[in-house]
């Protein structure tokens, strides 16, 4: 074995991860020795490998020779002795440590001593792995995000046990089977699991506060916060059981509130409701199950027939401007307070109270701030095809007028969802928490910029990464929304953040 390459490469556990990583290694032209526990498992393995790269030919995307010459460089078996004569061993069981243990023990009776042992888990310690076996500094993390075959990241985790070149040359190792490699520290978690969950989890936290509903929290993230998709829509594919798993390891390391499980979610998994793979979760899956979308849907529906609303715009605020130009481009007709159906006020000039003596009845007021009775606070996010209004709602306001609310602003052609009226609303609620925690994970030390970033966007999907989003929507937002005072700062913000907005520094 050369001392910058492996040549043979043994994949422990055949599960849909395991077989995609395997597939993986044999597509870049090596020689895979693919393990399982017993025949039924390792026919099941087989039939995985085969599905995926059956569907790869059926898209293009791979010839019949292809999927041969694949297929045949992976040689399968249920005898742990075949991995004698692996450069590197990767194993991909269930995410239980004492099975890890007990496969690590395994690995040390019978590959050479020079090889490298890399674990494939998402969120368990690389370092309490290692410690099964008789040659720690040979073991790192390798995390594929699945499915493997398609997913570009790749984190790749050293120990403080780790022997120095181990981890450059497995992110060697995966850039040339045309992955990026993020070198991180062994963290619970890593980098997109320990950033990302805690956002799921705070998602599940408002919903079963009664902050907002299901679908309005999803839509808000899709629309206002340009994600692929909503938070409830993502754990129910991940699986609720997973998801249950992964926050447990992380709070079972940091003691830190955000990743300690909501009690909804534990609810779900001990009732066996899972997700997709159950055919319920937190939406319903199957024959006649209502789509897992927002609540906008049936207000946009109703725009395309009802006519359009009045508007009055009152102030120079954001809130005002955004109203404004929706109206406009709407084509709605603009009226006076005393007259209009919708009453928009922000900026130094709106006077609130004014504004609700004056209006009609039944007409919808939102405001920025201070509304009660009929009004109803709102914010706006630009980001989508048809922008975010959240409307959130104070324990005054009547339900009649939350609804109507919806109803109108969907017909200006905008996408609304309601919440409480609080700090945030719902997308800067979720969203600037996960952010302060890519910074305390920047300045901690054991991710760089780009790593993290990278993990976000090619491991989860988002569309920026974190630390790239606290320069665009800025550090002095992102401070008024953690609710940080310098003069009595929240322990809860990152130092780094306080730093950088001390000295008029952006992240990039």
């Amino acid at each position: 074995m050369s001392e910058g390459s492996f040549s043979r490469v043994g994949v422990v556990g055949l599960g849909t991860m395991g077989a995609g990583i395997a597939e993986v290694l044999a597509r870049g032209g090596l020689a895979v020795v693919g393990v399982e526990i017993n025949r039924d498992a390792l026919e099941r393995g087989r039939g995985h490998l085969e599905k995926s790269t059956g569907r790869a030919v059926k898209r293009g995307r791979l010839t019949e020779d292809g999927q041969r010459e694949i297929l045949d460089r992976i040689e399968l078996t249920t005898d742990f002795g075949d991995l004698s004569g692996c450069d590197l061993v990767v194993e991909a069981v269930p995410e239980r440590l004492d099975l890890k243990h007990k496969v690590f023990a395994e690995l040390d009776k019978v590959v050479r001593d020079d090889a490298i042992l890399a674990t494939n888990t998402s969120s368990l310690s690389v370092t309490a792995i290692a410690a099964a076996t008789g040659r720690p500094a040979k073991v790192v993390g390798v995390h594929f995000f699945n499915p493997a075959p398609v997913m570009k990241l790749v984190e790749v985790i050293g120990t403080v046990l780790t022997e120095d070149g181990a981890v450059d040359r497995v992110a060697a190792l995966v850039k040339g089977l045309g992955k990026t490699p993020v070198v991180i520290g062994d963290r619970a978690g890593f980098v997109a699991n320990r950033l990302l969950f805690g956002y799921l989890n705070d998602a599940a936290y408002m919903l079963e506060t009664k902050h907002a509903t299901r679908d309005d929290i999803d839509t808000a993230m899709t629309a206002g916060g340009a994600l692929p998709m909503g938070p409830f829509t993502l754990m129910d594919l991940i699986g609720l059981d997973t998801c249950l798993e992964v926050l447990e390891a992380i709070y079972a390391e940091t003691r830190d509130r955000r990743h300690a499980p909501a009690p909804v979610l534990r609810e779900l998994v001990t009732a066996g409701l899972l997700g997709r793979k159950t055919g319920r979760g937190f939406y319903p899956y199957g024959d006649g199950a209502p789509a897992a979308s927002g609540s906008a849907d049936a207000p946009a529906a109703a725009a395309e027939v009802d006519p359009l609303p009045s508007v009055a715009v009152v102030g120079d605020g954001d809130l005002s401007k955004a109203f404004a130009a929706a109206a406009s481009e709407a084509g709605a007709p603009t009226a006076e307070v005393e007259d209009a159906d919708l009453v928009v006020a922000s900026g130094e000039d709106a006077d609130l109270a004014g504004i609700e003596a004056r209006a009609k009845d039944g007409a919808v007021i939102l405001g920025d701030g201070g509304l009660t009775g009929g009004g109803a606070l709102a914010a706006h996010k630009p980001e989508a095809d048809r922008p975010l209004v959240e409307i959130g709602l104070t324990p005054v306001t009547p339900s009649e007028a939350a609804d109507r609310a919806v109803e109108l602003v969907a017909r200006l052609g905008l996408t609304p969802v309601r919440c409480r009226a609080r700090r945030g609303f719902i997308v800067d609620a979720l969203r600037f928490p996960y952010l302060n925690d890519a910074v305390a994970m920047l300045d901690a030390g054991y991710a760089d910029a780009d790593a993290i970033d990278a993990a976000m966007t090619l491991g989860c999907g988002y569309p920026t990464g974190p630390i790239a989003d606290i320069d665009r929507l800025g550090i002095g937002r992102a401070l008024d929304q953690l609710e940080y005072d310098p003069d009595e700062a929240n322990p809860g913000v990152a130092d780094r953040l306080r730093e950088q907005w001390d000295l008029g520094l952006t992240f990039r």
